[in-house]
């Protein structure tokens, strides 16, 4: 009977066409499988806990991976996969688990970041957003504070994707400012196609005075994704944190 494992992960994802595989464009769920199979001498298939789209970044990421031979008891297994893998890919944890347990489905929240840098910094570039136009964070604070009071973010969702459902539940949503740098952080059970980003970008426009509070309100309230903001771009999105029961996380740090 094959084992499952978790594996916990961070990339940079610049120069990858997101986590899932597709064709003609190189992704961060194809590398990691050339990687395991080539080290584990078997077709290693992984399953990943989402999908971030083209440039976006993960901090903390989780994939699981079934293997018929399992891992020898003498093969280090992160640090052969650290040796093998890209500078912009790291593995840091790999723990066996039941064949239960799911990456993805397992999954009780997720956590993302996104950047701002209100000053040109020539080396924040590919990790974070840079805008110059002053924004009233308070402002923006108070819109998103009103994102508790709804559970439909059809809205912020991309259109014609696959889920059964746009509900989601948000359990921490707020921005803090450090100097010159911006950070939204967001948790929920879980996020639809380009959520966070389009949550973002119509922030922006109340922090720019383009849109009141009850305005980002009504804009939840119609479930329509054309009348809310133009999404922020990619490279100031990070997942920082994914969620999972205890049973499953023992020996995860």
């Amino acid at each position: 009977m094959p084992q499952r494992y978790f594996l916990q992960l961070s990339y940079k994802g610049t120069n990858y066409h997101g986590w899932q595989i597709q064709p003609n464009a190189v992704s961060v769920q194809e590398v990691m499988e050339d990687a395991l199979s080539k080290i584990l001498r078997e077709k290693i298939d992984v399953v990943g806990a989402g999908r971030t789209d083209t440039g976006v970044h993960a901090s903390f990421f989780i994939l699981h991976f079934d293997s018929e031979n399992g891992i020898p008891k003498n093969l280090d297994i992160v640090y052969k996969l650290n040796s093998f893998l890209p500078s912009d890919i790291a593995v840091q944890k790999v723990w066996p688990v039941d064949s239960e347990a799911h990456a993805r489905f397992s999954a009780a929240s997720r956590t993302y970041h996104y950047f701002i840098s209100t000053e040109k910094d020539p080396f924040v570039t590919e990790i974070s957003h840079k805008y110059l136009k002053p924004l009233d964070v308070d402002k923006m604070n108070q819109a998103a504070q009103k994102l508790f009071n709804y559970t439909d973010f059809t809205s912020f969702s991309r259109l014609h994707t696959d889920v059964k459902t746009n509900n989601c539940k948000i359990m921490q949503a707020g921005w803090t400012q450090r100097g010159e740098r911006l950070q939204f952080t967001i948790k929920a059970d879980r996020f639809l196609r380009n959520m966070v980003r389009a949550i973002v970008g119509t922030l922006l426009e109340v922090g720019q005075g383009k849109l009141s509070i009850d305005q980002f309100c009504a804009i939840i309230e119609k479930q329509d994704r054309g009348s809310a903001g133009a999404s922020a771009p990619a490279q100031g999105l990070f997942l920082v944190d994914i969620e999972y029961p205890e049973n499953i996380t023992q020996g995860r740090y």
